[in-house]
């Protein structure tokens, strides 16, 4: 009796199991027969078996037949495998249809497994979406620099959000050709007067070419005189100048010092000379009383002169420190 009371609950819990699955895969195929989709039991059963959340896909059939677009199960279940984010295109594609925006099915779900929000780009293909840039500063031909920024109005290009660029290279051409057309200007005072002057100037540039936007319309929200670029710059050259030029001074004065120790060396050298030549004065008179060819009374009478010639030069030298 224990055995049988066993088999018994086994069999009741085994028969309420299938019967809530049974009751579940029913309860959508009879959700999906009145709201007048198309999707059998059987292929609602199956959808389990090939990993396929069944509610979602008989949810999402039946959300784009009440809004009148016809699309098979079957491109719905491929498009779940394929990793795509099946009530987000359906969704989409019934914005698009209401907007009158011409969206396929194919494009939509090319578009959301490329890894854009398809529709998020829906909506801003309605309602335009504005992105501000940062800061950008440039200098115009007087040296004084601007720093502006812009607000791009850009709508979405479904045909081209496939492989098109994004916001960071409208941004980017947006801020080049700002630099562009500041540093191109004559004076800072003429961006300043007429700041339109950029925007029409980047807007005439067909910066959207290539990208997944649109652009509607390019606004300078803000202009702001920045540094005296050119002034820095003269002044920084001048500096420059001035530290060269003290450099060929200081070669020059090394040059003239070198030289005039050069000079000095020359002066002791000749002066080592006349000492080495007086040193042979006395030989030389020695070797003449030796020889005979001088005596003692001239050897006198040079001694005389030289003695002379020393008083001379001492009366016509004055005295240094002699006060006048």
């Amino acid at each position: 009796m224990e055995i049988m009371y066993i088999l018994l609950t086994i069999a009741g819990i085994l028969g309420l199991v299938l019967f809530y699955f049974i009751f579940s895969y029913i309860s959508l195929w009879l959700q999906a027969l009145v709201s007048g989709a198309s999707v059998g039991l059987l292929n609602i059963i199956f959808m389990r078996f090939r990993k396929v959340p069944a509610k979602l896909i008989v949810e999402s059939k039946i959300m784009a037949i009440k809004a009148g677009i016809e699309i098979s199960t079957d491109d719905l279940e491929s498009h779940y495998l394929a990793g795509g984010n099946v009530s987000r295109v359906i969704q989409a594609l019934i914005a698009a249809d209401k907007a009158n925006i011409e969206l396929a099915f194919n494009r939509a779900v090319a578009i959301d497994l490329a890894g854009r929000d398809v529709l998020e780009a829906v909506r801003m293909s309605v309602n335009p979406k504005v992105i501000e840039t940062p800061l950008v500063a440039a200098v115009a031909k007087d040296g004084i620099q601007l720093q502006a920024i812009a607000r791009v109005t850009v709508r979405a290009n479904i045909d081209r959000l496939v492989g098109g660029a994004g916001e960071e290279t409208i941004l980017a051409r947006v801020g080049e050709g700002i630099v562009t057309t500041i540093g191109s200007a004559v004076s800072h005072k003429q961006v300043l007067e007429n700041p339109d002057m950029i925007s029409k100037t980047v807007l005439a540039k067909g910066l959207d070419s290539g990208t997944a936007y649109e652009i509607l319309s390019i606004d300078i929200a803000d202009v702001d005189v920045g540094k005296n670029i050119g002034a820095e710059l003269e002044t920084d050259r001048a500096e420059a100048d001035k530290k060269i030029a003290q450099a060929k001074a200081e070669e020059k004065r090394a040059m003239a010092f070198a030289q005039e120790q050069e000079m000095r060396a020359r002066v002791q050298e000749m002066r080592a000379k006349v000492v080495e030549a007086e040193a042979q004065v006395p030989l030389a008179m020695a070797e003449a009383f030796r020889s005979g060819n001088l005596g003692i009374m001239d050897y006198y009478k040079m001694q005389n002169i030289s003695a002379d010639t020393r008083m001379r030069d001492k009366i016509a030298t004055p005295e240094t420190g002699m006060k006048e």
